[in-house]
């Protein structure tokens, strides 16, 4: 078991490594958001989208099959990664190795943070994380994938052997 969360997370960082953005504008939010829907659609995955700054939802959308609490999932995944400038399932994975909750080992809690699959960076340039592509609704590991495997599309890259097998 302890083998197979370390191959995650040397693939999820490899996906962190090759994911990046040389700019990127609520025009591009709107691209990628629409991505994001249609790899969702494809997979008949019923999830929530939402793509944010810092400061501001730039892309939301909700698939049949969500609830309120997508939303809520949202909020403390996103939480996570503009917190720690990585990915909330490489977050989970990495304390999944340790063996540590959230709380003892990052002091995040429970109520504004979730270390489950499913939020991911927008790194920009030199600039560090700017933002997250968030999605919720399906297990996490396939909500991750979903984001994962969108904004490869749309950046024109192929994840190769860092992409986590389902």
């Amino acid at each position: 078991m302890t083998e197979m969360i370390a191959d995650d997370i040397r693939r999820l960082e490899e996906q962190e490594r090759l994911l990046r953005f040389a700019s990127f504008s609520p025009d591009d939010a709107w691209a990628l958001g629409n991505r994001v829907r249609e790899v969702a659609l494809a997979r008949g995955a019923g999830v929530a989208i939402d793509i944010s700054m810092r400061d501001r939802t730039l892309f939301h959308s909700a698939l049949p099959g969500t609830t309120t609490d997508n939303v809520e999932w949202i909020r403390r995944k996103r939480n996570t990664v503009l917190r720690l400038w990585s990915a909330s399932y490489l977050v989970g994975r990495r304390l999944a190795l340790s063996g540590r909750d959230q709380v003892e080992a990052r002091n995040l809690s429970v109520a504004d943070f979730s270390v489950h699959g499913g939020s991911v960076p927008i790194f920009v340039g030199d600039l560090g994380c700017v933002g997250a592509v968030t999605v919720s609704g399906v297990p996490e590991r396939i909500d991750h994938a979903i984001v994962t495997d969108a904004i490869a599309s749309f950046l024109k890259i192929d994840l190769g052997a860092c992409r986590l097998p389902e």
